[in-house]
């Protein structure tokens, strides 16, 4: 195992890693820190960090806008190898390629945990914010939640199953999708990316996505490579009207909301048909007024979702082995650990589809 340094502290070696740390509440106060490198119980691996992307929850904790316990490691989309295993784990040997899910420190005895629902356990501590997480060059994790990567994913491609597992659970495992399906999806982030393309799969017959001008760059392009058949700018056209046309009146059968934008999720209960399906996964800033007459009138139904459970993780990666989800673009931006500065940047610019950092780097983009 190749570490940073070693140090002696009195009579101890201890071993120390390079790790991006949110040091004190405020905007900023970030900066890389040698910390000692995780030791493990015997119910846990150590992973080496191969990619950890950068996701919008990570920036608005360098802004602070996001609940976090400093000091703390940042970052949770990672992937990695398993440099030593603990004492008692079975199934799980060096060298293994993994990910993880995000359900670190719950209790393991609620009815949330015993059904296989630890998103929802109120131990639940998520790593990146709440106990420390991967833009680091190691991380400590239970064994209970791994997954194994295929050999032909690459490792930085397996850095994205974390936020397309959360469209996976919500579309696949809440709303689903049926066969002939007219889908809309709001917005055309990473996350709306790949739930485009898992909704495909599934079986969708005719897809919509709706961006704003910023889109244009390149995201509009990029939605139709990955098999929109429409995609409306909401800042030249009403989408609503746009998907009413395209439906002779109908409607949509299913919207799916990845924008969070206010305006989008009023337009996409809007567009739905009668008796058709709202799918929330974006976080709104501040309250929604929802029309509810209209929508009970409509028998409309609404799914919540937050997180993924298992299967959904294992269902991303089974779509990332088949080529059933592409990943064309998503990682060609990956910078090393010592700059995380300049990866922040274009993630906050939108011109990336994601940027990566890789702890072990140390060239450019």
């Amino acid at each position: 195992m190749s570490l940073s340094v070693v140090v002696k502290r009195g009579s101890v070696k201890v071993a120390l890693m390079r790790a991006l740390v949110k040091y004190e509440k405020g905007v900023g106060r970030m900066e890389i820190r040698e910390v000692p490198i995780p030791t493990i119980t015997g119910g846990e691996v150590l992973v080496e960090v191969d990619s950890c992307g950068i996701c919008g929850t990570d920036l608005k904790i360098y802004d602070d806008h996001f609940p976090s316990t400093p000091p703390v490691i940042i970052g949770h989309e990672f992937s990695g190898l398993i440099r030593e295993v603990g004492a008692g784990v079975r199934g799980w040997t060096e060298g293994d390629r993994v990910v993880s899910e995000q359900h670190f420190s719950h209790c393991g005895a609620c009815e949330y945990c015993l059904t296989g629902r630890r998103q929802f356990c109120a131990a639940k501590r998520s790593p990146g914010y709440y106990s420390n997480g991967a833009f680091a060059e190691f991380i400590s994790v239970e064994t209970s939640l791994l997954h194994r990567v295929p050999d032909q994913v690459p490792l930085d491609q397996a850095a994205l199953v974390e936020p397309m597992a959360i469209a996976a659970n919500a579309i696949l495992g809440k709303a689903e999708v049926n066969t002939g399906d007219y889908v809309v999806i709001l917005g055309t982030g990473p996350i709306a990316l790949l739930a485009l393309q898992m909704t495909r799969a599934a079986g969708a017959a005719r897809l919509v996505t709706t961006g704003l001008n910023a889109d244009e760059k390149g995201r509009f392009a990029a939605a139709t490579m990955f098999g929109a058949d429409l995609t409306v700018n909401a800042q030249r056209q009403d989408p609503v009207e746009a998907v009413m046309s395209d439906t002779n009146g109908k409607g949509a059968d299913l919207v799916i909301d990845l924008s969070g934008a206010a305006p989008a999720i009023l337009g996409g209960l809007r567009m739905l048909k009668k008796d058709g399906r709202f799918c929330a996964i974006g976080l709104p800033h501040g309250e929604i007024s929802i029309p509810w007459a209209d929508t009970v009138l409509g028998a409309q139904t609404i799914y919540f979702s937050y997180s993924s459970d298992y299967l959904a993780w294992e269902r991303c990666l089974g779509m990332l082995a088949d080529g059933r989800v592409r990943t064309d673009g998503f990682t060609d931006h990956c910078y090393p650990l010592n700059r995380w500065k300049e990866a922040f940047e274009l993630a906050r610019s939108g011109e990336a589809l994601k940027v990566i950092i890789d702890p072990k780097g140390s060239g450019g983009a």
